[in-house]
């Protein structure tokens, strides 16, 4: 005696829809019409889905091979796994019979998955915590569906870990992403303890770069280990230190933390870094376009990255910097220096083509001093050589500034801060010169 039942759940819409169908008998056998044997599960597969093995499915499930089971049942676990986001649709079928019943799962996949993130779980490795959570929600492998509540039970299993690790802290996790925009991660957190960064070491560093990189890790400043900072931080002190000497494919993996002393409310961290420097590269050429202002020999001269040696993309950076300076001093405010690295991987050589586009020349707009008593203010105005209506000089500002102290009595001790406004609609440059009168 054998009997089909269709269940489906379509879970983006969080609504949940039944039917049952008789395939080959006219009606549903009573209970009592079979076996005790006909109830026990024997058997589940699963079909349609991708991202999943069918143990997991039937882990999330809820049913387990060997007990008794009624059709309910089946109702449960298709509602179990609907809710969890992980899949669009979901489908039923069983089978009574004397030896046993056997379920079948018909799925799809859900469509928006995202990483989940774990910030500061530091007293795990990432694979132990992972294989941790999966044990305990057997649908997560890493990534989490944007709707459902599989999120949620990862943040169970995660607050249970720490539980048993006795360590005082609440799980909880945010949606990432930009705002009003899509969901691009799920980042868990733990707070509470207070994790304080020790050490920094660097695993697959060459020995000689060990104590530049160390120099480097000084100027992070993570008063509590966060490994988003720590990635973002990294990138910003220690790669340069990998740029300036050539190797321009040098990379960093995610910051790793290993716990060093731990209390329950308490943990100090060691953190490493995985690098792979890559290949050195050299300079072999620079290129010049666009320039009509000042000389190709003059822009060259500013460039402090001799040719034929390890390709400095920090100092070239610098340089350019310098040029658009250099552009700023004859008024041409909304000049921009761009480059172009043309890697030979073959022979491990880097050719910079530098474009610059000149825009037009901007003049000298309003002249605002602040901070400062209004005899004073005139006498500054008085000292102030760029008239209206006259190309401006950026490095002007900076120039008179120093003047002033020197010259005006009232300034020896102050500070000025000085914020130009340049416009675009009819090319001038406001200045604001904010002078702070210390005692």
């Amino acid at each position: 005696m054998k009997l089909s039942t269709l269940y489906r759940a379509c879970t983006p819409a969080g609504i949940l829809l039944a039917a049952g169908l008789a395939f080959g008998q006219a009606r549903k056998p009573a209970d009592k019409d079979l076996p005790p044997s006909a109830f026990k599960l024997v058997a589940v597969s699963v079909t349609g889905g991708e991202r999943y093995k069918s143990e997991d499915v039937l882990a999330a499930s809820g049913l387990e091979i060997g007990e008794t089971v009624h059709e309910e049942d089946f109702k449960d676990a298709a509602r179990r796994l609907g809710d969890s986001g992980a899949f669009r649709e979901i489908s039923y079928s069983f089978q009574y019979a004397p030896e046993g019943t056997k379920l079948q799962f018909q799925v799809q996949d859900a469509q928006a998955f995202v990483p989940a993130r774990f910030e500061n779980v530091v007293w795990f490795s990432d694979q132990e915590l992972l294989d941790q959570i999966h044990q305990r929600v057997p649908l997560f492998r890493g990534q989490l569906p944007v709707n459902g509540g599989l999120a949620d039970l990862v943040s169970e299993a995660l607050q249970a870990l720490l539980i048993e690790k006795s360590i005082q802290g609440s799980a909880e996790y945010v949606r990432a992403g930009p705002d009003n925009g899509p969901v691009e991660a799920f980042v868990f957190s733990v707070s509470g303890p207070r994790i304080s960064v020790r050490n920094f070491d660097f695993h697959g560093a060459d020995p000689g770069m060990l104590p530049l990189l160390q120099a480097a890790a000084q100027r992070i400043d993570v008063r509590e280990y966060s490994r988003s900072a720590l990635r973002t931080q990294g990138h910003k002190y220690l790669l340069p230190v990998y740029l300036a000497r050539g190797y321009l494919k040098a990379s960093f993996g995610d910051p790793q933390a290993r716990v060093v002393e731990s209390t329950a409310d308490e943990a100090t961290v060691d953190v490493s870094f995985a690098v792979d420097p890559g290949p050195q590269y050299v300079l072999s050429g620079i290129e010049l376009a666009g320039n009509k202002v000042f000389s190709t020999e003059t822009l060259r001269g500013l460039i402090h990255v001799p040719l034929n040696q390890p390709a400095d993309v920090v100092q070239l950076a610098r340089d350019l910097e310098s040029m658009e300076n250099l552009y700023g001093t004859r008024g041409f405010m909304a000049a921009k220096i761009t480059s172009e690295h043309q890697m030979d991987d073959a022979r491990r050589t880097l050719l910079c083509k530098i474009t610059v586009s000149e825009g037009d020349v901007f003049t000298m707009g309003e002249l605002d001093i602040r901070g400062v008593d209004s005899e004073t203010t005139a006498r500054l105005r008085n000292m102030w050589t760029i008239r209206n209506g006259e190309p401006y000089d950026s490095s002007y500002p900076e120039r008179f500034a120093e003047q002033a102290y020197k010259q005006v009595a009232l300034l020896k001790n102050s500070k000025a801060d000085i914020h130009e406004s340049p416009n675009p609609s009819d090319k001038t440059v406001d200045v604001t010169l904010r002078f702070d009168i210390r005692p």
